[in-house]
C-alpha cells in the first residue's frame, strides 16, 4: 500500500492536496519583507495581535508583521475573532471577507482581506510588492 499511486481520475484531489499541504509556507512567504502584499484583489496581512489591550487599535509595523490590539481576552481563538470585527470596517468590508491564513490562537497571523475598500494610513507607509490591478 505505501507505494500505490493514485489513480489518474484523482488528479485534481492530488493537486488540492498537495496544495493544503504546502500552502502555509508558501502564505508566509507571499509578504516577503514587508507586513503586507496584493495578491490580485487580496490584501494579505501579517499581524502580530496584542490581547487583553486597554482598547482596540491599529500600531505600529513591527519588521514584517503590522502590531494590532484588542480588549479581547486569548480564550480559545476570541481575540482574533475580535480583531476581525475591530478591523472589517477599517478595510470596509464584512469579517467574512477577512481570513485567517494562520495563528487563530497565536499572536503571530496572517490575514486575507478581499478586495478592501479602505486602507489604513500605516499600509500607505510601506511600499506594496504588487498593487491590484
Amino acid at each position: 500500500m505505501g507505494n500505490a499511486k493514485w489513480p489518474q481520475a484523482d488528479r485534481q484531489t492530488q493537486v488540492r492536496m498537495v496544495s493544503l499541504v504546502k500552502a502555509p509556507a508558501l502564505a508566509r512567504r507571499i509578504t516577503g519583507d514587508t507586513f503586507y502584499a496584493w495578491d490580485g484583489e487580496v490584501l494579505v496581512l501579517n499581524i502580530l495581535g496584542k490581547p487583553a489591550a486597554a482598547r482596540d487599535a491599529i500600531g505600529k509595523v513591527h519588521g514584517t508583521q503590522l502590531k494590532v490590539s484588542v480588549t479581547a481576552a486569548p480564550e480559545a481563538g476570541r481575540a482574533t475573532d475580535h480583531m476581525l470585527r475591530f478591523l472589517a470596517p477599517l478595510f470596509g468590508v464584512r469579517v467574512a471577507d477577512i481570513e485567517v491564513v494562520f495563528g487563530r490562537e497565536n499572536v503571530n497571523k496572517q490575514l486575507r482581506i478581499r478586495s478592501p475598500k479602505l486602507l489604513p494610513a500605516v499600509l500607505g507607509l510601506a511600499s506594496p510588492q504588487a498593487a491590484p490591478a
